[in-house]
């Protein structure tokens, strides 16, 4: 079972000591030199040289077309400083760190998609510096896409806990603050604030979370360009889009018109900037400046959030039971209940996996989803694993259906074990044996883990309904043969 931490101060340490104790380091370094005209080269270089992974990582991104158009090689960080600036190089390290510890795990959408809104704020924000400002243009960078650090924390690595806060924020009318301080004890804001003075982000980062940021210019691009990156989710022509462009426009002094294209073409920019820092992934969750591809984004963002379908899903259980009581044929039953699932119950992921190889392994004899073809060719799971059980294989022992990823379930989720983790990523999931008679067949599996979004007790009540179902097929079919 993983770790679990209630109260702020738990979750700061948890964070400090054993999540993500390198990145705190790395972050705390490069913040030391916020001021570079009290910093030497040989200082930023040698902390970027602890890590041979980081050093060729802010090395390749430094030899990039965005950072250097020139194409002069870059084969030293000292020499990155020199060609490419002090700031610029702080920045790069930074950036490269959040990406390598947050997304090293498999990333669920909540957690990806604020690192897109995180590199698009800080994009803005220091574009937008660059009209008010003569310096600290990168400090604003940096404030902006750490604006929001503890929720990137807690979605990177919160475990179940994050599985049931997820569970309960997909609840109809919930407030997010009120709700993380039930089961956390301490709202995301707060834990931003105390990871800020953990790691010694500056004034700045602490700046733009006070009362009085809009007092300060540096803090006041920084709150634009995070209220900008937010906002554009609700599409470029929306009204607080609309609002945000109109109180730019008033702070950096220019037109309406020319306001909103320089809004759009940081956009455009933040996408480069991800793309660059290795971050390929969160492009496409960072708005598209094009109508078209706007339009086309709509409606992949509409497909990723499949929906239940009441209709689909009676059609599908009384085609079940027809098949019971008439000439039912095996791909026919699979193919009815896969599709009842999928898009009659509005399970992204759907797969039955059946005991093969003389019932030694489970191999999976249908599935359906995006990305789920995989499964077919690739999973491959030892039915008894001596030095560790698994879930699987409880589940057809016991003949137990299951919601794994909820408090009832916590205590087996340790038979969740790494193989299958890498198999199926992370999330909460349903799963049901399938069994005729005294005969195993095999497990049916269904998870909504391609949204990130929490599963439902109505869809747990059709699950159950539909393992049931296959059972009898199953039955009825074998008795025919």
């Amino acid at each position: 079972m993983s770790e679990r931490s209630h109260g702020l101060q738990a979750w700061i340490e948890r964070l400090n000591q054993a999540e993500l104790p390198a990145l705190a380091a790395v972050v705390q370094d490069l913040q030391r030199f916020a001021q570079p005209e009290h910093s030497s080269v040989q200082q930023l270089a040698e902390v970027l040289l602890r890590d041979a992974a980081l050093t060729a990582k802010v090395l390749r991104v430094a030899n990039s077309v965005y950072y250097n158009p020139s194409q002069e090689a870059i084969r030293t960080i000292s020499r990155a400083i020199v060609l490419i600036g002090f700031e610029q190089v702080r920045v790069i390290g930074l950036s490269v760190s959040l990406i390598d510890h947050l997304l090293a795990r498999q990333p669920r959408e909540q957690l990806q998609e604020l690192l897109a809104r995180a590199f698009h704020a800080a994009v803005q924000a220091r574009n937008i510096a660059g009209y008010v400002l003569s310096k600290h243009q990168e400090e604003v960078f940096i404030a902006a896409l750490l604006n929001q650090v503890g929720e990137l924390a807690f979605w990177g690595c919160g475990g179940e806990q994050a599985d049931e806060l997820a569970a309960a924020l997909a609840q109809p009318g919930v407030e997010a603050d009120s709700t993380a301080r039930a089961l956390l004890g301490f709202s995301f804001r707060q834990l931003t604030q105390g990871l800020v003075k953990s790691w010694n982000l500056g004034e700045v980062a602490g700046l733009a979370h006070s009362r009085g940021s809009q007092l300060d210019p540096a803090a006041k691009a920084v709150a634009l360009g995070v209220q900008i990156s937010e906002a554009a989710l609700q599409g470029w022509d929306s009204p607080a889009v609309e609002r945000l462009v109109g109180q730019l426009a008033t702070f950096i002094g220019v037109p309406a018109e020319e306001a909103l294209q320089q809004v759009l073409a940081s956009a455009d920019e933040a996408v480069k900037v991800a793309a660059t820092f290795g971050a390929s992934r969160l492009c496409h969750l960072i708005p598209n400046t094009d109508p078209e591809q706007i339009r086309v984004q709509q409606e992949q963002r509409r497909a990723r959030l499949l929906q239940p379908n009441l209709l689909i899903l009676q059609q599908a259980l009384q085609d079940l039971g027809g098949l019971i009581a008439g000439q039912a044929e095996l791909n026919k039953v699979l193919d009815t209940v896969c599709q009842g699932l999928h898009q009659g119950a509005g399970l992204e992921r759907v797969m039955l996996a059946v005991l093969a190889d003389g019932q030694s392994t489970f191999r999976v004899k249908r599935a359906l989803g995006e990305g789920s073809e995989a499964w077919l060719t690739e999973f491959v799971l030892p039915v008894d694993q001596p030095e560790q059980q698994h879930l699987f294989s409880y589940v057809l022992r016991h003949h137990e259906t299951l919601w794994m990823g909820v408090p009832a379930s916590h205590n087996l989720s340790e038979l969740v074990t790494l193989p299958l983790r890498q198999l199926l990523g992370q999330g909460m999931f349903f799963i049901a044996p399938l069994r005729v008679g005294k005969r195993d067949i095999g497990v049916l599996y269904a998870d909504r883990r391609l949204s990130g979004r929490a599963l439902q007790h109505e869809q747990f009540v059709a699950f159950q309904r539909f393992s049931q179902l296959t059972e009898r097929c199953l039955a009825a079919l074998s008795k025919r043969g």
